[in-house]
């Protein structure tokens, strides 16, 4: 699966990680419900595992992204728009 983590690279990232993704997903998008402004350090660790796990895909080998992330300094207002219903992993 190809992931973007906005302002950043393109990543592919293999199909075993996405039950863990999607589990920190659901968990940002209920925190996001709730006004809980922490949906900030699971979302951290959301990018973290994608750059860690993931294998950096080259600027030049643009491809479509399946799931785009936003980035670490999003706003709570703006995450409410993006992390709502299944969140940005598709259960």
């Amino acid at each position: 699966m190809i992931v973007r983590i906005m302002t950043d690279h393109q990543y592919e990232v293999d199909d075993s990680l996405l039950e863990e993704l999607n589990e920190i997903d659901n968990r940002i998008v209920s925190l996001v419900e709730k006004d809980d402004e922490s949906f900030i350090d699971d979302l951290k660790k959301l990018i973290k595992i994608v750059k860690e796990r993931g294998k950096i895909l080259d600027d030049s080998l643009l491809k479509n992204s399946e799931i785009i992330i936003p980035p670490e300094d999003i706003r709570l207002d703006e995450a409410k728009k993006i992390f709502m219903g299944e969140g940005i992993f598709p259960d």
